[in-house]
């Protein structure tokens, strides 16, 4: 009697690869147009208010201790937002793209799970070109210290998760047509009142202000990239900063991921 080979199925590790693949053959591809919608921003920022603004004698030439961390803050939180919203809006559009995932046959969190790593991985890319370019533009920047390498890569990687939750979850819970209004109602008071341009604590000034942008995921990874990059200035504490970073990423990816499967079941 003949035997009958039955191939295995693939593993989830195998197929989730695949998918990683993919998507980074695809990121690949649009390098240029993802260094340009993710760094454009914050590079004009650094331009007027670290190179122009401090030799015209506006601002002092201390400030750009405080922006730089800042900056690096912002470029990460759009390129982690931004890599994991747009392409969420798009699946979930009329075309209904994310179908052709949704038929891996991988748990349907695996899917989303893949999408929030690879904007952990552009979140990275774009914080890793920013430092440089703003270093370069900027000039000498006083208490920029590189001793805390170990520290800048965990708040990075700490920040680049909490903010690809949060795409998932605007990207799952925004319908295509009010994309624009989500970066014009959500992103941009977010980036502003984030603690990015000035430090957390200038904001003794206002307290009522002080407090209440820390509802703000961003004060946390701003504030935590002065703590590293500049720890001699005053910062938040890195305890603190990784604590709500990752409270945060637990509650977007519960909150995403529900949202998630509710369209993908849909």
């Amino acid at each position: 009697m003949p035997t009958t080979w039955v191939t295995p199925p693939p593993s989830t590790l195998r197929i989730f690869g695949a998918l990683m693949r993919r998507d980074l053959h695809v990121t690949k591809r649009e390098l240029p147009y993802f260094l340009v919608r993710t760094t454009l921003q914050p590079l004009l920022f650094i331009v007027v208010f670290g190179y122009l603004l401090p030799r015209m004698g506006f601002v002092g030439h201390g400030y750009g201790a405080a922006l730089l961390p800042g900056i690096i803050a912002v470029s990460l939180t759009l390129s982690s937002v931004q890599s994991v919203a747009l392409p969420m809006v798009q699946d979930f559009g009329f075309t209904r793209e994310i179908e052709d995932r949704l038929l891996a046959p991988v748990p349907t969190r695996m899917i989303a799970f893949e999408k929030i790593v690879m904007g952990v991985l552009q979140g990275l890319i774009a914080a890793a070109v920013v430092l440089p370019m703003a270093r370069l533009i900027m000039g000498p920047v006083d208490a920029l210290a590189g001793a805390h390498i170990g520290s800048v890569l965990v708040i990075t990687v700490l920040g680049a998760a909490a903010f690809s939750n949060l795409g998932l979850l605007m990207g799952t819970g925004i319908n295509p047509q009010q994309i624009g209004l989500m970066f014009s109602v959500v992103v941009a008071p977010m980036i502003f009142f984030g603690c990015a341009y000035y430090p957390w604590q200038g904001l003794e000034a206002v307290p009522v202000m002080k407090y209440a942008v820390l509802v703000n995921p961003l004060v946390y990874v701003a504030e935590g990239m002065r703590g590293a990059l500049t720890p001699a200035l005053p910062h938040m504490s890195l305890v603190a900063v990784c604590g709500a970073l990752i409270a945060l990423t637990g509650l977007f990816w519960a909150l995403g991921i529900r949202s998630f499967e509710r369209r993908a079941l849909s």
